[in-house]
């Protein structure tokens, strides 16, 4: 069922999304071909804020930082998640696997080298600080969207 508050959260992690795709960017090698990256992950937080956070909504101002960090630290997992699936296909079209098992254990590998490429104080500090104010903006949606 949409409420204001599913439509608060998509919107607000969608734009976490969209800011965050910006300040990887630079971060990753210059040759890298980025394509679909910054829509792919603006869609994700759609998805995160649209299930994860907006579902949660109305449960006081802690809850709702703690829903905001949760949603924020779920849209990371899924777009280094998602990214690293994307590399390894690629990869794999270059035929670069044995086989399957390879690739799947090739995803974890991939995820992990992008998480600690992505894992600086900027971007740790601007997740945090946009965690919680879309915690808090999801909140207020919830309290006066009805």
């Amino acid at each position: 069922m949409p409420t204001a508050a599913k439509l608060t959260a998509a919107i607000c992690l969608a734009a976490v999304g969209y800011i965050l795709s910006l300040m990887v960017m630079p971060l990753m090698p210059e040759s890298t071909d980025f394509g679909y990256f910054i829509q792919l992950n603006a869609v994700l937080g759609l998805f995160v804020g649209w299930l994860v956070m907006g579902r949660r909504a109305g449960r006081g101002t802690t809850a709702a930082i703690n829903n905001g960090l949760t949603g924020v630290f779920v849209l990371m997992l899924w777009g280094v998640g998602v990214q690293a699936i994307n590399e390894m296909i690629r990869l794999a079209m270059r035929n670069r696997y044995d086989g399957p098992f390879e690739a799947m254990v090739a995803v974890f590998q991939i995820g992990a080298e992008f998480a600690v490429i992505v894992i600086t104080v900027p971007i740790v500090i601007v997740a945090v600080i946009a965690s919680i104010i879309s915690g808090l903006l999801v909140e207020f949606a919830h309290k006066h969207g009805r």
